[in-house]
């Protein structure tokens, strides 16, 4: 029996250097249900070590880690401020590194959420050194898929790790399955023993079913090689947005220009982006009120007619739209963070599609080495002062 992954046989996608990305992606339900098992046993420990710091109105959580791994704390951030007393805020490494009396605090008790799929990134570990050196209670949280990384094996004051399960530790050059697994095991850590143990099923299906039966539609998209791709999404699918556009723009080796917003703010001078030539998907929310708001813009892109196509990705899809629209079948009355996951599984998806339409390797789309799957070429200046 022959192996496929994204329906492509193993030995097709050996050979054009995009297996470990389409096994990447293709593997995320299982992981999040292994990622779930993990941080569930953890509970107890967790909480010991989360509570006296979020459970504190006058303290502080940063969510931060560098490019995909700082979205996942911009995708959480708003959601679980409105979880805890403490104010929870992400700051990527990458702004804590250049400008950290901006962002830490001595006197305000910290907890340090660090992400990280390799845990060798100089600015993460350099965050940690920054906020070890700058506050006076600090905690720091990691979540990563590297045993072996910096980020697993900190020497500071007070620190717990959730290492997440093997395969998560991605080969491909883009971040797929960590992203995934790093931001729902800190959704799961952040909530109550049993809160999501009825929510994990229903959304690991229905991410496998975007992955399943979604990846013709886009294919197709992709295959039109379009010259510039928005992606929009309104709350929590802002960060979501962004990170798409990153993953479009890796596969791609930034051949295909990629512009992200929410869908009210993209009125405001982002909108004279769109081209002819230019593809616009919406991360519908499921919320009453702010569908509404993403309805709107779409309909707004679709009576403009300039867009070549306005792609709705809805779990609740509207009558006469199916036609352009990927629908999340049984996530109805989820909530909007039951989304994440889906959503930017189709992203994924897309992305690439896109890259092989261009006739490069997804493992590996940068050959000339610019970019690197772990960030090169930093130097980390001294603290003055």
């Amino acid at each position: 029996m022959t192996t496929e992954f994204l329906g492509i046989p193993e030995s097709e996608l050996a050979a054009a250097k995009a297996l470990a990305t389409a096994r990447e992606i293709e593997q995320q339900p299982r992981m999040l249900v292994r990622t779930h098992a993990l941080v569930a046993q953890m509970h107890a420990e967790l909480a010991a070590f989360i509570v006296p710091v979020a459970g504190n109105p006058n303290a502080r959580v940063i969510l931060t880690g560098a490019g995909t791994s700082a979205y996942i704390g911009q995708c959480l951030a708003p959601l679980l401020d409105r979880q805890v007393a403490a104010r929870v805020d992400a700051v990527p490494t990458t702004d804590i590194v250049g400008c950290p009396r901006l962002y830490l605090d001595r006197e305000q008790p910290l907890l340090l959420v660090s992400f990280g799929r390799s845990g060798n990134s100089p600015e993460s570990l350099a965050a940690v050194d920054l906020a070890e050196k700058l506050v006076k209670d600090v905690r720091h949280l990691v979540v990563t898929c590297n045993p072996k990384g910096g980020l697993a094996n900190l020497d500071v004051r007070q620190a717990l790790t959730i290492q997440l399960p093997e395969e998560t530790h991605d080969e491909s050059f883009a971040m797929t399955s960590s992203f995934s697994c790093m931001m729902y095991a800190t959704l799961a850590a952040f909530s109550a023993d049993g809160a999501l143990d009825a929510r994990i099923g229903p959304l690991a299906n229905a991410m496998a079913r975007v992955i399943a039966g979604k990846r013709k539609v886009l294919r197709t998209l992709a295959e039109q090689k379009f010259e510039r791709v928005v992606y929009l999404g309104s709350g929590l699918f802002q960060g979501l947005a962004r990170e798409a556009t990153l993953k479009l723009g890796e596969l791609t080796n930034g051949a295909v220009a990629t512009c992200f917003d929410s869908p009210l703010g993209f009125r405001h001078g982002p909108k004279t982006f769109v081209s002819e030539r230019t593809v616009v998907f919406v991360f519908v929310s499921n919320d009453p009120l702010t569908c509404r708001y993403d309805h709107d813009l779409i309909d707004e892109l679709r009576r403009d007619g300039r867009a070549a196509h306005v792609v709705e990705v809805t779990a609740r899809p509207r009558a006469g739209h199916l036609a352009s629209s990927i629908v999340l079948e049984g996530m109805e009355q989820a909530p909007d963070a039951d989304l994440l996951w889906p959503y930017i599984a189709a992203a994924q998806v897309y992305a690439f599609f896109a890259s092989r339409a261009l006739g490069l390797a997804p493992d590996n789309p940068n050959p000339q080495g610019l970019v690197n799957r772990v960030v090169q070429g930093v130097t980390l200046h001294p603290l003055e002062g």
